[in-house]
């Protein structure tokens, strides 16, 4: 007699990482890929951070348990972090440290919502969200926005929902869109949420990587805002997994409970090196280079590939992807995707991923890698496009 599996378990495949394995085992048999699949930054971490971790390696401190919400120095660094981007002043006691923000949003989900709860979030959209949303007997609402309206939420979108949410996830920069809410657009939306007693949890991992306007965190205009984000994007430290929730007060003791029954503590090492980078002004420089790059990565994609990979989409003023609107060459995303990684050994990742019903006709393409890498991407889909479209 086989025995019942949960039916939380039985999740949609996050198809980006059936990518990443085949670019791996073609990079592994000495096949060079140009990776354009992950939203991952090609540089070091700040050299700040690197340096920490050289000087803390032998603190018995770093190999230890920390207190499930953090270490002491790095929330504080966090606040003036805030205080310095946003004129935002934070108690570090609301921070609170996450095994990244994957982690974060989960025991956000557990924290703020009952089972059955429903959480309003925009399609196309990061798929983790939704499908932690179903591990955790949430019902993911999902709100369809389009690239004629470039790709943007409106508190008219949300007037509309019938029934009215529990929670609202937003995106900003939004991944894969790439599109960056203002001041005004995010102010609207948290007051909207305020008035409607709606959950509002910000996702702020793009936070700094703007092409235009810098960012506007959603605690400039709601109190009870859950905001999530991460050393992973600005911060190039994808693989230290240190991520950070600011919360409000009622909040703040069931996610530390939450993170002490689930897992304990972040790492301290990792700690140590991202409160290091957070108090060195030369980090910022050095991530701001990071950023004035990706920017030509993205002028120089927009300018070369060909209007039939890129199709008509609004241009990204935020993180690092563009999502092309490749319908003109294929109606399948995924065998598409494998086309290129087959035959010009550039990974990409299907729109699938980011929206069930019309992903198929997307492609996400990073742009987080190296200019030369950009641009001999370019080429190689320019080449190929010209030969088989």
């Amino acid at each position: 007699m086989a025995l019942r599996i949960s039916a939380r378990s039985e999740l949609p495949p996050f198809m980006v990482m059936d990518v990443v394995e085949k670019a791996e085992a073609m990079q592994a048999s000495t096949h060079e890929v140009l990776r354009m699949e992950m939203g991952q930054p090609a540089s070091l971490p700040p050299q700040a951070a690197l340096a920490a971790l050289q000087r803390y390696i032998d603190d018995p401190r770093a190999h230890s348990y920390t207190l499930s919400r953090g270490i002491t120095p790095l929330r504080q660094a966090i606040a003036r972090h805030y205080k310095r981007w946003y004129d935002l002043v934070i108690d570090p006691d609301q921070i609170l440290i996450t095994m990244g923000s994957s982690v974060g949003f989960l025991m956000a989900f557990l924290t703020c919502f009952d089972a059955g709860a429903r959480i309003a979030m925009t399609v196309p959209g990061y798929s983790a969200y939704r499908n932690l949303m179903l591990s955790a007997s949430l019902e993911p609402m999902l709100i369809d926005v389009y690239a004629e309206d470039d790709w943007r939420l409106s508190v008219e979108k949300l007037a509309a929902l019938s029934p009215r949410p529990d929670g609202l996830l937003i995106a900003n920069p939004a991944n894969p869109t790439g599109v960056a809410l203002s001041g005004a657009e995010v102010e609207a939306i948290a007051k909207w949420c305020e008035a409607n007693g709606v959950r509002l949890i910000s996702d702020e991992i793009y936070h700094g990587i703007h092409f235009g306007a810098a960012g506007h965190c959603a605690r400039q205009y709601a109190s009870s805002a859950l905001v999530l984000n991460s050393f992973s994007k600005y911060f190039a430290m994808t693989g230290h997994r240190i991520g950070w929730i600011i919360a409000p007060d009622d909040l703040v003791d069931p996610l530390d409970r939450l993170g002490q029954n689930s897992f304990i503590s972040a790492n301290a090492l990792s700690q140590m090196a991202a409160a290091a980078a957070l108090d060195d002004p030369d980090s910022y420089r050095q991530m701001d280079e990071y950023v004035a790059r990706y920017r030509i990565n993205r002028d120089l994609l927009l300018a070369r590939l060909p209007e039939k990979l890129l199709g008509q989409f609004p241009y990204p003023d935020g993180g690092f992807y563009i999502y092309a609107d490749t319908r003109a060459l294929s109606a399948d995303s995924a065998v598409l995707s494998n086309r290129f990684l087959d035959e010009l050994s550039i990974s990409v990742t299907p729109g699938c991923d980011f929206d069930e019903r019309l992903g198929h006709l997307y492609t996400r393409l990073s742009f987080a890698g190296s200019t030369e890498d950009m641009a001999e991407a370019a080429q190689r889909l320019s080449d190929w496009v010209a030969q088989n479209a």
